[in-house]
């Protein structure tokens, strides 16, 4: 079921199926034995997290995990992510598709203010969390933050998915949400700092102007509407007032952030690696020991 929220002129929904969460949080415990590793946050990406899924969309599950402490002491690097094969957690529900990146991976990925790091930090859909370190995790991630980087990610995102997908004269409904998105992203990046919401509606409340921008958000809202109800794969003939909107934003001069001072925050980041990986990945025994 769609709905707007009182202060909201777009449309939005966040479904999960409890049935489908008890199976995501199964897996996860899951991934910890098979792996040893220990889940620090999991939480819903793509669709489902922005805001606007058809009803076969998948479960776009993203977490971040810490390995055991001897997992840091090797000279070669293991491998830093952790990806599950897609699979169906019960007759017609969508796929599940489970994957996630090593705390390490991640610090670095936060040192470069990428944008999909700090998306799932804000998803409206949070599957697991360890509080503490997690609420340690974001201050970092807002310290060292540059509001360039992420806006050069948006326009070039919002590029590439206007080039490759919306040329044609028939349109997947989902494709102009995947341009528009991030043309918004990069409007709200430009104008403020932070970190622009994840949520569409919320995205574009902000964004939009109420009047100004009356028929393109009602042209918008009709697209989330059938978009919603519609299958992934589904197209239609191009919607004007969008595709004019699109092609005007991408033509107008790029209004970039100022430079920003450079923010390298690498021994905050070491320190809270190394604070983390001591607390989580000792073996289990060390931790009983420590525990009493």
């Amino acid at each position: 079921m769609t709905k707007r929220e009182d202060n909201e002129f777009l449309r939005s929904a966040h479904p999960v199926e409890p049935a489908v969460r008890a199976q995501i949080l199964e897996e996860l415990r899951a991934i910890e034995a098979r792996h040893e590793v220990t889940v620090l946050f999991a939480c819903e990406s793509g669709s489902r997290g922005w805001g606007f899924a058809s009803p076969d969309s998948d479960y776009d599950v993203r977490f971040i995990y810490v390995h055991r402490l001897p997992w840091y002491l090797t000279v070669a690097p293991g491998r830093d992510v952790i990806e599950l094969p897609i699979s169906v957690p019960s007759v017609g529900a969508p796929p599940l598709d489970i994957n996630g990146w090593e705390l390490r991976k991640a610090l670095g990925l936060m040192r470069e203010s990428n944008p999909t790091l700090l998306e799932w930090l804000r998803s409206p859909i949070v599957y697991r969390e360890e509080a503490g370190a997690m609420a340690r995790f974001r201050t970092l991630a807002e310290a060292v933050y540059t509001r360039p980087r992420a806006w050069h990610h948006y326009r070039s995102m919002a590029k590439k998915n206007f080039r490759e997908h919306l040329q044609g004269e028939a349109v997947r409904f989902k494709k102009y949400l995947y341009v528009l998105r991030p043309l918004l992203a990069a409007r709200w990046i430009a104008a403020r700092d932070g970190v622009p919401p994840m949520r569409f509606a919320e995205l574009a409340q902000q964004v939009l102007d109420a009047r100004a921008d009356a028929a393109l958000i009602a042209e918008i809202d009709a697209l989330l509407e059938v978009k919603m109800r519609a299958g992934e794969a589904a197209t239609s003939p191009r919607w004007p007032g969008i595709h004019a909107f699109i092609e005007a934003e991408l033509a107008s001069p790029a209004d970039a952030p100022p430079p920003a001072p450079f923010r390298d925050g690498a021994g905050a980041l070491d320190a809270f690696l190394r604070d983390t990986v001591l607390r989580f990945g000792a073996p289990a025994q060390e931790k009983e020991e420590g525990a009493a």
